[in-house]
């Protein structure tokens, strides 16, 4: 048995790959751009059911993976998101329904025997291994087909190149960084050649500035290679910044299933709304720009209040109601405003000099989002 020609390549071509111009993300109906790398077997999930101490986790749960596309479960902890996962990888059998990657079923074969490979939340890194016998590890354990030495050296160094790790190939875990543990983690998943990759909250251990590093490389190797890969995170803008499309979960089941930028701008629900982004969220309804009781709940996105400040010219100037700043909280490019209209009190966005907290003027509401009974019913804008 030789290596796997994609693989292969891809390692081969790593340096050039990192210095060429990034991709644009998702294609217009969502699937994902790979230029033009091979694609995996797609996942297919349908009625998953899963209960535990007498309490349903997953209930009846239905999503569909095309091949190549990057997909992530987003959603407060005790949602299902990793039950979810561990059953896909086989360490969790469900009650019922049906797991099928590549148009085959696999929920009745054992983690090993399945066309997927998982990298955990904690790594999961033998200490007193190299990292070239961490990744190679699981081909070591394979009895069939059993591989050469050369073969599993010849696959160690792809997929070590493949995440820029070869250079450390003899050091042991504990001396290197926290994302060098993770590529490493990462190689051993790769080296196996699935069909399907899985990722346990594969960032939570790494700081704030690494953490967005790491997430780019994941995503550059993933559109490298087009593998099919499903990510687990309860961070929105880890995300919104890495996938074609996301799964958002609330109590075991999936309230949307869309791309980034629909799930943002057309949340079917007040959960998905007021989870993805930040919201106002206020009871009531918009008549002639100013909020009054009835009719619902209204979500109204930071960015879509604008204050202006008396005596600054604007389009909004004029626009809205009296308002004052009550608080001012820095946010790095831009600051998020507490402002008090006479109906409501409202956080904005603001660029620029921001106002004072005290700063009297206008607030102006451009888009909001109208819910009843939890489910989007309409947007509107002035």
């Amino acid at each position: 048995m030789t290596s796997n020609p994609t693989l292969s390549r891809a390692a081969s071509h790593a340096a050039d790959s990192a210095t060429a111009p990034a991709s644009d993300g998702a294609a217009s109906d969502g699937a994902p751009r790979t230029g033009g790398a091979p694609r995996t077997g797609g996942l297919d999930i349908k009625g998953l059911t899963k209960v535990l101490g007498g309490r349903t986790i997953i209930d009846s749960l239905d999503m569909a993976v095309r091949p190549g596309e990057l997909v992530s479960l987003l959603g407060p902890s005790g949602c299902g998101k990793t039950t979810t996962l561990r059953m896909i990888a086989g360490f969790l059998t469900p009650d019922s329904g049906s797991i099928m990657v590549g148009g085959r079923e696999v929920v009745h074969l054992g983690p090993e025997q399945r066309p997927s490979a998982m990298v955990f939340q904690n790594y999961a890194l033998w200490p007193h291994m190299t990292v070239a016998k961490n990744v190679a590890f699981p081909l070591r354990l394979r009895n069939r087909p059993r591989l050469s030495k050369a073969v599993i050296a010849e696959r160690v160094d792809a997929a070590l190149a493949l995440v820029n790790l070869l250079h450390h190939k003899d050091s042991r875990p504990a001396r290197i960084s926290g994302g060098e543990q993770q590529r490493t983690a990462l190689a051993r998943a790769l080296v196996q050649e699935p069909q399907l990759l899985l990722l346990d909250e594969p960032l939570s251990n790494l700081d704030a500035k690494l953490r967005v590093k790491v997430r780019e490389d994941i995503r550059e190797i993933q559109q490298r290679l087009g593998i099919t890969t499903l990510i687990v995170t309860h961070d929105q803008e880890e995300a919104m910044s890495m996938s074609d499309r996301i799964a958002v979960m609330n109590q075991g089941r999936i309230e949307q299933f869309s791309t980034p930028a629909e799930l943002y701008s057309a949340p079917a629900t007040e959960f998905v709304a007021t989870f993805v982004g930040s919201l106002n969220r206020v009871e009531g309804r918009i008549e002639e720009g100013r909020i009054v009781a009835g009719g619902g709940v209204l979500g109204i996105r930071p960015e879509d209040v604008a204050f202006v400040e008396d005596g600054d010219s604007g389009s909004s100037a004029d626009a809205g109601l009296p308002a004052t700043v009550e608080r001012v909280v820095p946010r790095g490019h831009f600051a998020e405003l507490t402002v008090r209209r006479e109906d409501a009190v409202l956080r904005s966005f603001a660029t620029g000099a921001p106002p004072a907290v005290g700063a009297r003027g206008r607030a102006h509401i451009a888009k909001w989002l109208e819910f009843e009974d939890g489910k989007l019913v309409r947007k509107g804008s002035a």
